[in-house]
């Protein structure tokens, strides 16, 4: 049934989102597309008080006067309204390399209107690189992502329906970068060969992997991860989420992949002495514990 008006509309959608109590002040990452500034239209339905900042990488000609397109939404809605300017370092990989600056010059616990749609290329591309559990459960869902249950869609539409203007990215249809070949070339095949709404699927996964992952979380959590017998005795999953929480702690900003815990696993076993971990560390087992040490050239 199709809402019969605007307000009716919103709060079909607003049942599906999950923003933090009315009343609370926040942060809403705004870029002026359809997604981000429906999460300002919706943030403000939901009784938040946001401010709006829009961030300009500085990528692409003109991209500055995207700015002006934010803060007249803003003051239509009556939010403070933020300007910010990103440096993007040189490098490869352009869109992590500007997802980094972003991070950098947003307050932490922003809001991104990041959709279904997004989620599900997330958790494809994840795949991809073999990621496990925690990269197939995709972007965690909450007060940060509060749109996760809305589609790509659906966002677009509230923003027509509003008259609201929309700035239109180019970037998003340069297939140059891998997550729009995923939103362009794979998902729409996948739709054709599955004869569904693949993306919709994918988006429910990552919700039922996230909780699984939550549930192994919470029963690791009294391991102790530099006990060597200790996860010796235990389900290697639950040694796994204990040897990734220490390791994630200690090597921030290089979190292990899957061979480095299955290489840390076998220290803690004792089939080996020591592997290095990133960061230019070690793990080695010294009197059944794990410690670690600055890292040797040529150890693995």
């Amino acid at each position: 049934m199709v809402p019969s008006s605007p307000a009716e509309l919103v709060a079909g959608l607003l049942a599906r989102c999950r923003f933090p109590p009315a009343g609370t002040a926040v942060t809403a990452a705004v870029s002026g597309g359809a997604d981000s500034s429906a999460l300002l239209v919706l943030a403000v339905e939901a009784g938040c008080v946001p401010t709006a900042v829009h961030v300009d990488h500085g990528l692409r000609p003109g991209s500055e006067r995207e700015a002006d397109v934010v803060a007249s939404l803003a003051a239509r809605l009556g939010t403070p309204f933020v300007a910010r300017r990103a440096q993007v370092a040189p490098g490869p990989n352009l869109e992590a390399r500007a997802r980094e600056a972003r991070r950098g010059v947003l307050p932490a616990g922003a809001m991104t209107g990041h959709t279904a749609d997004d989620q599900a290329e997330t958790v494809v591309l994840n795949l991809l690189r073999g990621a496990g559990l925690d990269g197939l459960s995709g972007m965690a869902p909450g007060p940060t992502k509060p749109l996760l249950g809305l589609r790509r869609a659906e966002t677009s539409a509230l923003c027509a329906r509003l008259g609201l203007p929309t700035v239109h990215d180019p970037t998003n249809a340069d297939l140059r970068w891998r997550r729009n070949r995923v939103r362009h070339e794979v998902l729409p095949l996948l739709d054709r060969v599955a004869e569904r709404d693949v993306a919709a699927v994918v988006a429910r996964s990552a919700r039922l992997l996230h909780d699984d992952a939550r549930l192994l979380d919470e029963l690791a959590a009294p391991l102790d991860p530099t006990d060597a017998p200790a996860l010796a005795r235990v389900p290697a999953p639950l040694a796994r989420r204990a040897l990734r929480r220490w390791l994630r702690a200690e090597l921030d900003p290089h979190p292990p992949d899957s061979a480095t815990v299955e290489r840390v696993l076998a220290v803690a076993a004792g089939t080996r002495r020591a592997t290095e971990v990133g960061g230019g560390r070690r793990v080695a087992r010294r009197a059944g514990r794990l410690r670690l040490e600055p890292g040797s050239k040529g150890e693995r």
